[in-house]
């Protein structure tokens, strides 16, 4: 990527998408295109093609989806399979009618099979049943990732596609309702804390086996992947480590400063026993995580409460 090129990224407002755009601030990149929702609703087919066409940017970073953890993923499943569809699909085939050649599309680990080897291969998609509780937007990530390919098979574009392990960091979703496990955690530790709580209740077992990566990291990531010109295929982003859910709470508890004790609810899903990601093809791609657990979660609940405290 030179310094004076054209790079669009969508989902700019979004933990991944800000992270990205800080990630080429800091590389010196001046020309950072970004569209609110209300600038360009890219469920619009022919309003991200008449943007794409018009800007013509020369790359491209899909951080745009609709995203949610367990409850929202399994409750909201149409909105999760046709809204990450269209969006995806919008941007990948606008991008190919202005000839932009290089776009990278970001996916998650949940793409994996449920009950797949670990830690997950790039080899071992379509090789099993998925997680059921999220497994229309599994399929919209994988149907991404195969358009991605097609593309590349048919008209020799570079699109290429990551999948980023679970993330958190700034600008991280903290409801209740909708967020992921780690973020959850922060807000409920932090409002157990203020109410002075003896207890604090985590769902599930304690028992699940997760990996976190700072959402930074995952920015340097993908920007040293297009710098580096790759052109492979699909690559997995993690810092290729775990840790059990009840480790992260007592992590989360630390950093907050809450001084009860913690509760595991077993009657509410965990969700996939273990999730760690194979990290050796980006390690041979020469990248590497830098963010340990602890310092992220410090950085992330500095975060949350500027953001709730604003």
């Amino acid at each position: 990527m030179a310094q004076q090129e054209k790079i669009f990224v969508a989902g700019h407002r979004g933990m991944v998408g800000s992270a990205i755009v800080r990630r080429l601030q800091q590389g010196g990149y001046a020309h950072i295109l970004t569209q609110t929702r209300q600038e360009l609703d890219l469920l619009d087919q022919r309003a991200v093609q008449q943007y794409i066409a018009q800007e013509k940017p020369d790359y491209l970073f899909i951080a745009a989806a609709k995203v949610g953890g367990i409850q929202a993923n399994n409750v909201f499943r149409a909105d999760f399979l046709y809204q990450n569809l269209v969006i995806e699909t919008n941007l990948i085939h606008a991008a190919h009618l202005a000839g932009v050649q290089r776009l990278m599309f970001l996916g998650s680990s949940c793409i994996y099979p449920k009950l797949a080897p670990q830690p997950l291969k790039e080899t071992c998609l379509l090789t099993g049943e998925l997680e059921p509780t999220n497994e229309p937007y599994a399929i919209a990530k994988i149907a991404g990732i195969k358009l991605c390919e097609a593309y590349n098979h048919q008209y020799g574009r570079q699109y290429i596609s990551v999948m980023p392990t679970n993330l958190y960091g700034p600008n991280d979703n903290y409801d209740l309702q909708t967020s992921h496990v780690l973020p959850a955690l922060i807000r409920k530790a932090h409002e157990a804390k203020v109410r002075g709580d003896d207890t604090l209740v985590v769902w599930g077992s304690g028992t699940p086996m997760r990996e976190f990566l700072y959402a930074d990291d995952l920015a340097d990531a993908c920007v040293h992947l297009m710098e580096q010109g790759y052109d492979g295929p699909l690559v997995n982003i993690g810092t290729g480590s775990d840790v059990s859910i009840r480790e992260l709470a007592e992590t989360v508890k630390e950093v907050v400063g809450f001084q009860g004790t913690l509760s595991f609810d077993a009657s509410k899903p965990d969700g996939t026993p273990r999730k760690l990601m194979d990290v050796s093809r980006l390690h041979a791609l020469g990248w590497q995580a830098r963010t340990g657990l602890k310092a992220g979660i410090e950085r992330a609940y500095s975060d949350f409460l500027m953001r709730t405290h604003a």
